[in-house]
Parts: C-alpha cells; structure tokens; sequence
C-alpha cells in the first residue's frame, strides 16, 4: 500500500515537472525575442543578429526549439547569460549555496521560534502573554518583507552601526583561515536570517498555536490528565507531537512564498543568490537567467510538497491507514 501511494505521489509530482517545462518554455517566448535588444544599437548589423539567433537557437522552428530546450534542459544546460556571457547553470550553482544559507537558516529558526510561541499561547489562551504574542505574530505576519529589512538596516547597521547592512563577505579582506572567514559570513548573515525569520514567524505561531488549542481539547487529553500525568509532560510527550503535523504541510505549501521573500530579502541585503540573480536577470532582461532560476525554483517546490507528503505519510497513521 505504501508503495503504491508512494509510487502515485512521484508520479504525479512528474507530471507536474513536465507542465512547468512546457510552461516555462512558452513563457519566456511571449515575453519577446532576445536578439531585439541588440537590433536596437545603431552599429548591429543583419548578419550579426542573425548569428545571435543561430546562437540561441531562435532560427529554428518552435517545436525544434522546444526539443533542443527540453533535450539541453535534461543535460542540464541552461543556455549562457545574455549580460555575462557565462553558463546559465554555472551561475546557478555558484548563488545556489547562499540562497539556501539564508533560506535554510531564516526556515529553521522561522518553525523552532514560532513552534515554541504557539505552543507557549495556546496554554495560556487568553491571558496576557496569549494576546501580546498574537499581536506580534500578526503583525510580522502583515509587514512586507523588503520593510522589515530596511528597518534592521536602518536600526542595526545605520543607527547603531554593530552589523553590516549587506553582502556575505567583508569586501576586500583576506582572511586567515577557513574560521575566520565563516565568521564573517555569520556576521552578514544575521540581519537578512532575521528578515527571513521574521517573514515566516507569524505564520508557523499561527498555525501551531491553532493546531495546540485545537489537540488540547481532545478526549486523550483529558485522559493522560485524568491518570495524573503533570500538565508539563502532557503538552510536551502528547499534545505536541500531534500539534506538529499541520507544520509539515504549512512547510510545503509556504515554499514559494520563501523563494518571493528570498528574490526581495537578497536584494536589499545584496546576498549573492538565486534572488539577487533572478532580480539582476529582470532588470537586464536576460531570459536565459530568468528561464533557468524559474526553473530551478518551480523544482524546489514541487520537491518540497513531494517531501512534505512523504514525511505526513510517515508521522500520521492515519494516513497510512488509507
């Protein structure tokens, strides 16, 4: 049984793999032709936009094009950078690791921080300190992204000058050691990690504090009190376990939010990764970036709901009872 849910979940994250594809594929095309930039110099001439055209492959007909896409895709070619004239794929795999620093760091303290508060809220529901961190939970949860970090600029690296306000490195320093320079980048990472953190905040306290009110009134609940179990140990072995699962699936669904947060946070902090790229990419108007880091990001959420139901299969028995 399992293997055939699993077996069904990979398929149908295939066929969605092949629907970005297709789509990524026309999209880039209805936005217009590259080689039209370069028709607009005054010193271009025919026969070099016609090259051009050879180059990127636009000559040939669409179903041509798309057989070459889908066939260079698979190979992991994404074609080269208008602006750089370097490999699409290399430029991903060099901002890849920074974009995932910032978002895996902003992630996780994202659900331990706001996991612990809704469970704090919801056994308190109704004092004090329940609505204190609803108010604040809301209020991340309303403020955009690119406000909140031009706040911690403001506050942390212009007013109280203590951290720096961008980059992953301190430009044009030669460190020591592999320690010293980890350091650095730790540095830069706190107040786009704190952006990110703070983004995401509201929403994991949200749903965990719904989730925590809604398995503190279970009948088994009631139980593990009614045996003398300390109240301690009933949210911690019982109520939470069971509290955590929505959080998988918020995980999931948040992940493209978490690319939309990335692309505003790397640019204000000017953090060299995939958002930083994709941001580049659009001002530049160079499709072949903006193509390959659609795609990449369209394959990260489709992994990360694919992961998601995996890991709700192996927590819910009750999934597994179907």
């Amino acid at each position: 049984m399992s293997g055939r849910w699993l077996a069904g979940k990979v398929a149908a994250a295939l066929v969605t793999l092949a629907f970005v594809l297709v789509f990524n594929f026309f999209l880039f095309r209805v936005m217009g032709d590259p080689t039209t930039q370069l028709a607009r110099l005054p010193q271009s001439t025919p026969e070099e936009i016609e090259k051009l055209r050879a180059d990127y492959g636009l000559d040939k007909s669409v179903v041509g094009q798309f057989a070459d896409y889908v066939g260079d895709t698979l190979r992991l070619d994404l074609g080269i950078s208008q602006r750089t004239r370097e490999r699409v794929w290399d430029e991903i795999a060099t901002a890849m690791p920074w974009t995932l620093l910032l978002v895996g760091t902003g992630t996780l303290l994202a659900t331990l921080i706001g996991s612990w508060l809704g469970v704090i809220a919801a056994t308190r529901r109704g004092q004090k300190a329940d609505d204190g961190l609803l108010g604040f939970s809301l209020f991340t949860y309303a403020a955009p992204e690119y406000w909140i970090g031009i706040i911690l600029i403001l506050v942390f690296a212009v007013w109280i000058p203590v951290l720096p306000a961008g980059q992953q490195v301190t430009p044009g320093v030669e460190f020591s050691s592999f320690f010293a320079e980890a350091l650095d980048v730790a540095e830069h990472l706190i107040l786009p990690a704190t952006a990110m953190t703070l983004m995401l905040l509201g929403q994991y306290f949200l749903i965990m504090r719904s989730s925590m009110v809604d398995v503190l009134t279970e009948d088994f609940i009631t139980v593990k009190r009614a045996i003398g179990l300390p109240w301690d140990r009933v949210v911690r072995s019982h109520a939470v376990p069971n509290a955590l699962l929505p959080l998988v699936t918020l995980s999931a669904i948040q992940f493209g939010g978490v690319v939309a947060g990335a692309i505003t946070i790397e640019t204000i902090f000017s953090w060299p990764g995939l958002g930083e790229l994709t941001f580049t990419a659009i001002n530049d108007k160079d499709f072949p970036v903006l193509q390959g880091t659609f795609l990449i990001f369209s394959v990260g959420v489709i992994v990360a709901n694919l992961l998601a139901d995996c890991l709700y299969f192996a927590l819910d028995p009750r999934v597994q009872s179907k």
